[in-house]
């Protein structure tokens, strides 16, 4: 027979030490940005009373009564001088909800609250709700704009996997109580990935919407979008004008979407996105990053080709593979930069960056001039700079 109290003793050991365990940066980086050794979150941090009915007579064998698959794609703010991810935990089930988990310093030590986060449910329940970002907007409410995925009633009876998705909207002033307001409603079929911005604009309210004609695909959904409505509390984004478009032989080609609200600096919008791509093993996900005007917020200014950030080593494998995935960012007084990004659907990870950094990367790195002979002569130029700057003559 099973020592019940030796397994739980394990068990809490085991718990205890994921929970306190210190994080490591990993060495030299790209100068962009540093990764670290350990993830920050994953299914494992959560509580053992969240999965355990720890009983020694209804579980005599301390099995998992409701398994944590993963937890991944988390909002994110600094809130009472803690770093505050709102992360998406998926369950056995393949059900999403909502949990808070703090740290002190951002980067290692993140323990979740006691109880899952509680989103009330609209006239038409929920089936699925995942992917909140957070944005701390001028009104004075902080706002939470996630994905509410529905069956869609439309399908055929043995089309069990026809989906529709939409944004939907809480608000709250205490991060604990939370008022669902009604969903956004736009002329797409299909909303995901729905961002608001920080700012009114021309006295409404702004939104980074994603238009998209079927569940996957985003069809001739063109790209990242920007709309405005009169209400939040009603949201109607009426028009959807298109800020950042999907682009033939880029990281970006399939679809694309806005990660967390943008950043606002001196030179612009900092806006972190992820693009996705069709490749012979399925899809990728990757991380990029642009700029738009602080006034015409719908003009990209700058945009560094390529990807940011890519999943590496063991953040190609999970549930969904080869993905890096992000819609949370905190950024400190001093500059200091915190990008939460999740790896294949499984596990949140940081990295961390500054302002200056950030800003040097999307102002100087080149753009992409979309053809193969064009890169060839960007790395030319490069050569020939250095060798200059390296010569004995040069000053």
């Amino acid at each position: 027979m099973m020592d019940y109290d030796k397994r739980l003793a394990q068990l809490m050991a085991a718990h205890q030490s994921l929970i306190t365990r210190k994080n490591e940066q990993e060495s030299l980086g790209n100068g962009i940005f540093n990764r670290y050794k350990y993830p920050v979150l994953t299914a494992e941090h959560t509580p053992l009373y969240w999965r355990y009915h720890l009983n020694r007579d209804s579980n005599p064998f301390l099995m998992e009564r409701i398994g944590i698959n993963a937890v991944f794609n988390p909002g994110a703010i600094k809130w009472n001088n803690k770093y505050l991810l709102i992360a998406r935990v998926e369950g056995n089930d393949r059900k999403s909800f909502f949990a808070i988990a703090e740290s002190s310093n951002g980067i290692d030590q993140f323990k979740f609250r006691e109880c899952p986060m509680i989103i009330p449910e609209t006239e038409v329940p929920d089936t699925n709700i995942y992917d909140m970002r957070i944005t701390t907007h001028e009104d004075g409410w902080v706002y939470g704009l996630f994905c509410t995925e529905r069956r869609d009633p439309d399908a055929a009876e043995g089309d069990q996997s026809a989906a529709l998705a939409q944004c939907g909207i809480v608000r709250t002033k205490d991060l604990i109580s939370w008022e669902r307001l009604d969903d956004l409603k736009t002329n797409s079929l299909q909303q995901r990935n729905v961002v608001l911005h920080p700012e009114f604009v021309a006295g409404k309210y702004a939104f980074y919407t994603r238009p998209q004609d079927s569940f996957i695909e985003a069809g001739k959904g063109g790209g990242i979008a920007f709309g405005l409505s009169d209400s939040i509390e009603h949201a109607v984004v009426p028009e959807e004008t298109i800020v950042d478009k999907k682009q033939y032989h880029t990281v970006y080609e399939s679809k694309n979407g806005q990660g967390p609200a943008p950043i606002k600096t001196s030179y612009g919008w900092l806006h972190l996105a992820h693009g996705v791509r069709n490749t012979a093993a399925g899809l990728r996900y990757v991380l990029y990053v642009f700029m738009t005007d602080l006034k015409e917020l719908s003009k990209v200014i700058h945009k560094p080709a390529g990807y940011f950030l890519a999943p590496e080593g063991a953040e190609r494998i999970g549930d969904v593979s080869n993905v890096v995935f992000s819609n949370g960012w905190i950024t400190d007084e001093d500059g200091k930069v915190f990008i939460y990004y999740a790896s294949s659907d499984s596990r949140i990870h940081v990295a961390t960056s500054t302002i200056d950094q950030l800003l040097d990367y999307v102002l100087h790195t080149p753009e992409d001039e979309w053809r193969s002979a064009a890169t060839v002569q960007r790395i030319y130029k490069l050569i020939d700079q250095n060798k200059k700057e390296q010569s004995p003559n040069h000053h």
